[in-house]
């Protein structure tokens, strides 16, 4: 049986989603999709194309006064100034911010009923963040969490680092449509710094992938093409580098294959200029416009009971990984995190 839309009650095995109503059927459901898209590159036109200070000037503030500004120690750079000393260059949140804040706005804007709902959070070692959790009919769910968080020990995840005083800031995106077409993606940006005073180190990392059941080479090309055009715009940017560090990184050992069709992952590259972080927002830029592009293509793909089935024992993959080799899992369970933010990477529901 083929159905081009989530039904009102469609099995998972283990338990059973209702929808809320009623689906729309046949070339409406593909028109509506493209005409969400459509709508969000319009909303987002400048943002994609325009200047990168602009872009994150006018996203870092896309909610309002942020929980991130007050935990950095005071609000945004030429926004009333400083009210104490900032954790993290505040140009540099701010780069962070417009990550968070356009990717929530881009998946937002393709699911057809839900929003996303955030939870700020606490920790009592120092900082916190906020969740930013989306449940939905066409996206089954999304997480779009950052966090800002400081301490005197850094997790002994690298040697040369362990037990200094650290500060880390990131974005970190998952995104489990419904639809067997549509692709699994990830999406993580961040700054660290370890050490105090002239010792001090900082280094910026992440990276963006797609892990879909169905590959479709316009997909691939797309994703990596934008994740391409971002390396080529900043002198930190290395593709070629990047794409084999992700295709090491995402390799599933008990497997034996990678976990998707890739993308770019990048650790430990040296800030040395607050202006750096830009391409931090490149990155999230880039992947927030690509994979808006493929979710607008997938999101109402006609599939069978059978696909649907074996996306559930697909998904468990993307959990297998999460949970025995992800660093950014293990630095967060270290460091003392939002358990719940950390686990938000897991697929709603799976088989193995």
């Amino acid at each position: 049986m083929t159905t081009t839309s989530q039904p009102d009650d469609y099995p998972h095995g283990c338990y059973a989603i209702k929808a809320r109503r009623t689906p729309l059927k046949g070339n409406n459901v593909a028109s509506t999709v493209a005409e969400r898209w459509s709508q969000a590159l319009k909303d987002h036109g400048a943002d994609f194309l325009g200047s990168t200070e602009d872009s994150i000037s006018r996203l870092s503030r896309s909610f309002g006064e942020d929980p991130l500004w007050r935990l950095n120690g005071g609000r945004a750079a030429g926004d009333h100034g400083l009210a104490g000393q900032s954790l993290v260059d505040p140009g540099a949140l701010g780069a962070l911010l417009a990550v968070r804040n356009l990717n929530r706005l881009v998946l937002e804007g393709l699911e057809s009923e839900s929003t996303f709902e955030a939870s700020p959070w606490n920790r009592a070692e120092g900082g916190g963040g906020v969740m930013s959790v989306l449940r939905g009919r066409d996206i089954e769910k999304s997480a779009v969490n950052m966090s800002l968080v400081t301490g005197d020990k850094y997790p002994s995840i690298e040697s040369a680092h362990a037990g200094k005083p650290f500060t880390a800031c990131g974005v970190s995106l998952i995104c489990h449509p419904f639809n067997p077409h549509a692709p699994i993606a990830h999406m993580n940006v961040r700054i660290l710094t370890v050490g105090k005073g002239p010792d001090a180190v900082t280094w910026i990392g992440g990276g963006g992938d797609l892990t879909p059941m169905i590959p479709y080479e316009e997909d691939t090309q797309e994703f990596h093409g934008a994740l391409r055009q971002a390396c080529m715009e900043h002198p930190l940017g290395d593709y070629t580098r990047f794409k084999a560090w992700c295709d090491e990184y995402f390799f599933i050992p008990h497997r034996g294959q990678t976990r998707g069709v890739g993308g770019i992952f990048f650790d430990y590259i040296p800030l040395t200029s607050p202006e750096d972080a830009s391409f931090l927002f490149l990155v999230g830029r880039a992947f927030a416009q690509a994979y808006g592009a493929i979710l607008a293509r997938r999101l109402n793909t006609a599939f069978t009971d059978e696909q649907k089935e074996e996306h559930l024992f697909w998904r468990g993959r993307y959990a297998e990984f999460n949970l025995v080799y992800d660093r950014g899992t293990r630095f967060g369970l270290l460091s003392g995190g939002n358990l719940d933010a950390i686990f938000g990477s897991l697929p709603p529901v799976v088989k193995w």
